[in-house]
């Protein structure tokens, strides 16, 4: 029941592009949010249809910029792909936006909800800071490139619904952290021998904290929480080895999951 409500969702998108002007960029956004943002994909599904589109347009975005780091040879050829993105947000705001599927829906999202210009910039200077490729120093370290990047696209999504509530970014700033935490655990095994992970788990504990303060209207940015939570669950019962065979697998109940809590209006 959830998998088709969650593809009834889906062929609305696809019904809704074809009657665009645009629908060629706006599918462009879907396709490459839903191949390599899985999570994200199905996340953005469950949105109210005014939003979806500008959602999978930011989703977009910061899949283009977070790919560059693995898909260059050289850091400059990083440094000139990031100043592209750096030179569009400008073009964007100016009302000028460049040809390229991302920017255009981009600057539409933009326009339509008057997105907040430094969370789009954070994004795009934390990927750059991170083109690096060294280790983060300390947890502190990680939650700052966290909250930079993975909440700052939390922030951008309740601006999509209108949610402009200290609460909710107060939520959304632990979530995002608590994302950016997870996303580099399941990095591990492309990038570590360390066998053995300890999560700080008091920051999605303090995430949830805020849900009797922060209105119902945010919740659905929230359901990013739901992959979040699958993927710990797994991670306990591999016994915290992050080399388990089972968490490189996506969650068969994963739409499910995300269904039953969209409508029971919680994260």
């Amino acid at each position: 029941m959830a998998v088709r409500a969650l593809l009834r969702s889906h062929s609305c998108v696809h019904r809704r592009d074809s009657r665009s002007h645009s629908s060629q960029t706006a599918s462009y956004c879907l396709q490459l949010v839903r191949q390599r943002d899985h999570d994200g994909f199905l996340c953005t599904l469950l949105l109210p249809p005014e939003s979806q589109h500008s959602v999978f347009a930011l989703r977009a975005f910061n899949v283009e910029l977070s790919q560059v780091k693995d898909s260059v040879s050289q850091k400059n050829l990083g440094l000139m792909r990031m100043q592209f993105w750096k030179d569009s947000l400008q073009d964007i705001y100016e009302d000028n936006p460049p040809h390229h599927p991302v920017a255009v829906e981009l600057a539409k999202a933009i326009q339509k909800h008057k997105l907040t210009r430094r969370w789009l910039t954070r994004i795009i200077d934390d990927r750059e800071k991170n083109l690096d490729d060294r280790a983060y120093r300390n947890i502190k370290e990680l939650e700052t490139y966290a909250e930079n990047t993975q909440s700052s696209l939390l922030y951008l999504t309740l601006e999509t619904l209108d949610v402009r509530d200290v609460h909710a970014d107060h939520a959304a700033s632990h979530i995002g952290k608590a994302q950016g935490i997870i996303t580099c655990l399941r990095a591990v095994p492309f990038h570590s021998s360390c066998r053995k992970v300890f999560l700080p788990v008091d920051i999605c504990v303090l995430a949830r904290s805020f849900q009797k303060k922060v209105h119902g209207k945010a919740f659905p940015a929230f359901n990013i929480t739901v992959p979040l939570d699958s993927y710990l669950r797994r991670l306990r019962r591999a016994d915290f080895n992050v080399f388990h065979p089972g968490l490189q697998r996506r969650d068969p109940w994963l739409p499910l999951s995300l269904y039953i809590r969209s409508w029971k209006k919680t994260y």
